[in-house]
């Protein structure tokens, strides 16, 4: 059976893989970022680059998408302990990481009003869209919980059992301090690599039975008694 039609493998190693590879991407969407290259005032920079703005904000909508099927999976580790606080934490994590998604749009807006406006005149612009209510607390603040439910279930995944207890502290330090080029970005991508990297590669090299619950089926003649 291939693993395309084998729903324990493909969803396994979906999880796992995507945990291994949305940091990787998350990395290399911040050095293709002009503005957190530059630091400082950064106020024109998108609008002078706006080829590089596309790549890393399309990198960065697509490190967080990646990271949605690796917490699905981290959910469903979660079992017999801390099972309820794992599925508030986990709900937490995917919307919240949802919401961080959506907000990759803003690069693109702040480029193309640079570039259409006086530099100070776009940014400013694009910083009182973003200050709207709506989009301050139906994207920004989500956003920013989705990083503490990501957090919390790393703890209710280590709790259960299924992960070491540092990895969360990992992934949510990695994860923050990446956009502090270049140095948080070099300490930031192997935190978040090492605490999302080390569930994922759990993921990927435990059994089926063992992701899905179920004990393993003996071997031989005795699987076909009743």
């Amino acid at each position: 059976m291939s693993v395309l039609a084998d729903p324990r493998a493909f969803r396994r190693s979906a999880a796992g893989i995507c945990l291994i590879v949305a940091p990787l991407v998350y990395v290399v969407a911040i050095v293709a970022d002009p503005a957190l290259r530059q630091g400082g005032d950064t106020v024109g920079v998108y609008g002078k680059y706006p080829e590089q703005v596309s790549v890393s904000a399309s990198l960065l909508h697509w490190s967080w998408v990646l990271l949605l099927p690796g917490i699905v999976g981290m959910i469903h580790l979660i079992r017999e302990r801390g099972v309820i606080f794992g599925h508030i934490a986990g709900g937490l994590a995917f919307l919240g990481i949802v919401n961080f998604s959506g907000l990759m749009l803003g690069d693109f807006f702040y480029s193309r009003l640079e570039r259409a406006l006086p530099a100070a005149q776009g940014a400013m612009l694009a910083d009182q869209a973003f200050a709207d209510p709506g989009a301050r607390y139906g994207f920004q603040i989500p956003g920013f919980v989705g990083l503490l439910g990501l957090f919390l279930l790393g703890l209710a995944l280590a709790y259960a059992r299924r992960g070491p207890w540092w990895a969360p502290f990992a992934m949510l330090i990695g994860i923050l301090v990446g956009p502090v080029f270049p140095f948080g970005t070099i300490a930031g991508g192997a935190l978040y690599l090492g605490g999302a990297g080390v569930i994922g590669l759990g993921m990927l090299r435990m059994s089926d039975d063992e992701w899905s619950g179920e004990p393993a089926q003996p071997s031989g003649n005795l699987a076909n008694t009743r």
